[in-house]
């Protein structure tokens, strides 16, 4: 949602192309998708816009756009300015901020459900997702979103982390 933020990973080479509009996005990764071309695209909007049209796509197409996906998102403060709810914009997200906090917690935790759904069903018909280690899972479990590992402990989740998978 903070654009200065993604001018400055474009900058630093990790996104080949930024967009703003999510049809432009769809497009592109289908086009991707089609060259047989590795693709790293920024969306300049809410993560969450993005994943749920993922969605979309997936239940009205049955193509899953997706092979690889993660989130950087800044989830070691969520509730002062680390992940901004999908709900609002991100001018309104910090306005509520500052005049509701409490209001603001409740909508990050309704929004990192969202969240979670949609990377779970991408996850599902073969998305392979993995946690940058920005504490984006701990906070959806917080939130009360299904994050937990099959099977396993309410400490273990469901994706690995980045350094679990490649450090074993």
């Amino acid at each position: 949602v903070d654009e200065a933020a993604l001018l400055k990973r474009h900058k630093q080479g990790w996104l080949m192309e930024i967009s703003n509009n999510l049809d432009h996005c769809i497009a592109r990764l289908r086009e991707a998708r089609k060259n047989k071309i590795a693709l790293s695209l920024g969306y300049h909007g809410n993560v969450v816009d993005l994943w749920e049209r993922l969605v979309h796509e997936l239940d009205t197409t049955g193509e899953l756009l997706v092979d690889l996906g993660s989130d950087q998102t800044s989830c070691h403060n969520p509730f002062n300015g680390g992940y901004y709810p999908v709900q609002l914009s991100f001018e309104e997200g910090k306005q509520l901020l500052s005049s509701n906090p409490g209001k603001f917690r409740t909508l990050v935790q309704e929004s990192l459900k969202r969240h979670v759904a949609a990377i779970n069903k991408l996850a599902d018909k073969g998305m392979f997702f993995w946690d940058y280690g920005n504490a984006f899972l701990l906070e959806a479990q917080r939130a009360g979103a299904d994050v937990a590992k099959k099977g396993a402990n309410k400490t273990e989740f469901r994706y690995p982390s980045y350094v679990q998978h490649i450090m074993g």
